[in-house]
């Protein structure tokens, strides 16, 4: 029997549990049809690329089938009739793959790096050196010095500025 690869998103206001029960009945219809669900992944809430039917999200679960022709027709004209599925994709594929797709591995490396980050937080961070802080401590002094003469300098540069502004309006 040939092989499918089919990926479906269901609208985004129903539960994971509801869109379980979605995937369950679709994979009877192929079981009833003669064929096999080799494997089913639910890839969870995300976003779409565009909207679709006024929705921004969507459940997406992909389905990777071993069944007649005959028996994935069936399964695509039930799914383009249940009203909780946005969009559907089925291709056909020389093999099935028995790893998991490559969204689920994505899915698996971001949760061990999340856990690898969460380690490295729970170390203490090095203490600075005596060095380091009082060259910062030098650095505000330095400031408040200089602050004054900048506000001398802005004050005359705006004093110049008004008193250009009025010849020129006695000028008119």
């Amino acid at each position: 029997m040939p092989y499918y690869e089919s990926v479906f998103i269901a609208r985004p206001d129903i539960s994971a549990a509801q869109v379980e029960a979605l995937t369950e009945s679709m994979s009877a219809i192929v079981v009833e049809g003669g064929g096999t669900v080799a494997q089913a992944e639910y890839w969870g809430l995300k976003s779409l690329a565009y909207r679709i039917k006024k929705n921004r999200k969507g459940h997406y679960t992909m389905l990777a089938l071993d069944a007649p022709a005959a028996a994935v027709k069936e399964f695509e004209r039930n799914m383009r009739l249940n009203e909780d599925v946005l969009r559907l994709m089925t291709i056909r594929v020389d093999e099935l793959d028995a790893e998991p797709s490559v969204m689920m591995r994505n899915k698996n490396s971001r949760d061990e790096r999340s856990r690898r980050d969460d380690r490295s937080d729970n170390k203490p961070a090095p203490k600075p050196d005596a060095a380091p802080e009082a060259e910062t401590e030098a650095a505000p002094e330095a400031k408040t010095e200089a602050a004054p003469e900048a506000k001398t300098e802005a004050a005359s540069t705006d004093a110049a500025t008004q008193a250009e502004n009025k010849t020129e309006g006695e000028d008119k």
